[in-house]
């Protein structure tokens, strides 16, 4: 049940990520040769449902990038079912306030911190890995501390709470949605407002006060250079689609002129 990005977090480093949207196993299975740490799994945006979502995770974790899930609702079903299809941690929209983040933990994790169903299932090797050295009750404190649960800031309720929800225990860290933020805060799209720069600032801030793990999202390489100058310990460049269309646009540009 090792997770590279909490592994690095924990060493200091930094970790660097991308959504997928192609519902592709090859496709996941060529990000393991990219030098990226994880990829997000997006049930969220995307067509992707439970079952794809869950044999990506395996595609994923076999190929040894680490599979992040965001899934599309604060509920108990789509947390359980990633989580036990062997997600690495889970990002989760739309949060807004300390009470749906004190109710994904109890989704998330298992007691005596939350109140996480329990089945043998993928994530522990159905009871066969190694995690279940210590029996079932090792297993459940190892998923507890190595399995991340991450809101995502991306509404007012979730900034204006946000220390709240980051210092709850189990709460692993929280994952900045600038667009969906930027629009919450009435400037839709404009990253160099100083509203939106000192909104991600504070976030960042708060994530250091309380030793959880901070994640920006960007659209470029660039971007994410500078996100983790500012000090994010993890950035999710952009997503598969997109990286695709730009490259063949640049073939197409090359080769038709």
């Amino acid at each position: 049940m090792k997770n590279r990005v909490l592994e690095k977090f924990r060493a200091g480093e930094k970790s660097l990520g991308t959504f997928t949207h192609l519902l592709s196993a090859p496709a996941i299975e060529a990000l393991a040769y990219t030098g990226l740490d994880y990829v997000i799994i997006d049930m969220e945006h995307s067509p992707i449902a439970a079952e794809h979502a869950a044999e990506l995770a395996g595609v994923a974790s076999g190929a040894g990038i680490a599979p992040f899930v965001r899934v599309d609702a604060i509920a108990r079903s789509p947390v359980l079912k990633m989580l036990d299809a062997g997600a690495a941690g889970l990002i989760v929209p739309g949060v807004e306030t300390v009470a749906e983040a004190k109710k994904l933990v109890e989704f998330a994790k298992f007691a005596p911190l939350g109140n996480r169903g329990y089945c043998p299932s993928r994530d522990g090797g159905w009871g066969m890995a190694e995690c279940y050295a210590g029996g079932m009750g090792g297993y459940m404190a190892e998923a507890n501390r190595d399995t991340l649960l991450v809101p995502q800031c991306e509404t007012a309720g979730c900034l204006e709470h946000i220390d709240e929800i980051c210092a709850l225990d189990g709460v692993d860290g929280v994952f900045i949605g600038p667009f969906d933020l930027s629009i919450a805060l009435g400037i839709p799209g404009d990253f160099a407002n100083e509203r939106h720069i000192n909104a991600v600032a504070h976030v960042l801030d708060v994530c250091r006060r309380h030793g959880k793990l901070a994640i920006m999202f960007c659209g470029t390489a660039e971007a994410a250079k500078g996100y983790f100058a500012q000090g994010f310990d993890s950035v999710a460049v952009s997503l598969d689609v997109s990286v695709l269309a730009d490259a063949f646009r640049g073939v197409a540009a090359a080769a038709l002129n």
